[in-house]
């Protein structure tokens, strides 16, 4: 017989879904406009950065979306922090993106005709939707079992280490998209070094409309993303620079037509519309175990520092536990719809604070404009190249990057944390 109460039941039910404890209490008139402004805002970002983070994941860009909309709405039902952008984060997708090259490699028959292409693609979305639905259901089982403690154990600067090597990864798999040279994966100790070799090797053949753009984006978004840091007091809203450099450059590649004057590699048709869910291959799981651990443990460490940023900014408490299993669910949830596995991006998270977002009501906001893209507007996007969303992928490694900067700190600190 059941002894609990139903003053129990009632907590534990509070606890599990989140949601019923703030949405009572929110405070419509004061918040309402601020979270519709914030979610547009960061529903456009998640856009873009979903398309520009499945290339490091090596699927089709329309793919991204998937994990820019299914995610959100679990973690609106049952997380904890107001403020974070839940979605694809680089080093994640790089992560993933390593399973999806190890266990499907480039063709190496160099027969890249569109069925051949297709299968392959095919292949990698499968892998992708396996391993993350692998690591939802670890950090599933670790919150479960309240094992949250684990962040606990991993310091900031070990964090901070991995995050910045993993954003040199990053850099250089975006330059083949950046030249558009046929460079494949190299997924061995030593890879990068791999990478540069096969880029170098073929520097030659280098697209130069291709790699012009890139630098021109690079260039802009750099500049305007140092205006929005140093003028934060006195800007209104961040300029939202992403969108406004992938709305030029659509534009000027649909009507220069790029694609077929300088042969560009460009986004092409988003498929539209949801998939149908799948169960993960269990081929692939047994293949990819270690990996969802690894991405599973990462992808809540980095989401839980940058939860308790703004939870300490704000005033308000967080269970680390909680978000285990909010996380988990999204990416299970979001595996089976074919998705890659999410986190939470600091840009992305601060668009969605600095424009005013109060709840996780910004949150389903930003997923509304993600799914307006998924069933109506995908198509614009066709003309977009490549280069460019690889830009804006390498746009948003500055804060990790400028880490570099805090090894000379961490060694006057503490020498065994640096190392």
């Amino acid at each position: 017989i059941c002894s609990c109460s139903p003053q129990r039941v009632k907590k534990i039910a509070l606890g599990l879904f989140p949601v019923v404890s703030w949405l009572p209490a929110y405070r419509f008139k004061e918040w309402v406009l601020s979270d519709i402004i914030s979610g547009i805002n960061t529903g456009l970002v998640a856009v873009l950065q979903g398309l520009a983070f499945a290339l490091l994941v090596n699927v089709p860009p329309s793919y991204g979306l998937y994990s820019a909309f299914f995610p959100v709405l679990v973690y609106f039902i049952f997380g904890t922090s107001r403020h974070i952008s839940v979605g694809p984060f680089p080093v994640l997708s790089l992560m993933v993106g390593g399973v999806v090259t190890r266990l499907v490699p480039d063709d190496s028959t160099g027969n890249g005709n569109s069925t051949n292409t297709s299968a392959i693609n095919d292949e990698r979305v499968m892998v992708a939707a396996s391993v993350t639905f692998l690591s939802g259901v670890v950090q599933l089982l670790l919150g479960i079992f309240q094992f949250g403690f684990i962040v606990i154990y991993l310091s900031q600067s070990l964090i901070s280490g991995f995050t910045t090597a993993a954003a040199v990864h990053v850099l250089v798999s975006q330059l083949k998209f950046m030249f558009q040279l046929p460079v494949p994966g190299f997924n061995k100790p030593f890879g990068i070094i791999y990478t540069l070799e096969s880029i170098f090797s073929q520097i030659t053949k280098t697209n130069v409309a291709d790699l012009v753009t890139s630098l021109v984006v690079l260039l802009i978004v750099f500049v305007v993303k140092e205006m929005n840091d140093r003028y934060k007091e006195k800007l209104p809203t961040p300029i939202p620079i992403e969108l406004l450099v992938t709305v030029l450059a659509a534009l000027i590649s649909h009507f220069v037509n790029f694609e077929e004057k300088f042969q560009v590699a460009v986004v092409g048709k988003l498929e539209e519309g949801f998939q149908v869910p799948v169960a993960p291959d269990i081929g692939i799981l047994q293949n990819c175990i270690g990996d969802s651990i690894s991405i599973a443990i990462v992808g809540f460490a980095v989401a839980f520092s940058v939860a308790k940023v703004y939870s300490i900014k704000h005033d308000y408490p967080i269970d680390g536990n909680q978000d285990l299993i909010a996380f988990g669910l999204g990416n299970i949830v979001g595996g089976s719809f074919k998705g890659f596995a999410s986190s939470t991006a600091l840009s992305r998270s601060g668009v969605q604070e600095s424009t005013g977002g109060k709840t996780q009501i910004a949150g389903i906001i930003s997923s509304v404009v993600v799914l307006v893209v998924i069933l109506a507007i995908g198509f614009l996007l066709a003309p977009l190249q490549k280069s460019v969303l690889a830009s804006l992928a390498l746009g948003n490694l500055k804060g990790m990057l400028m880490q570099f900067k805090e090894v000379s700190i961490l060694w006057r600190k503490d020498k065994y944390d640096c190392v």
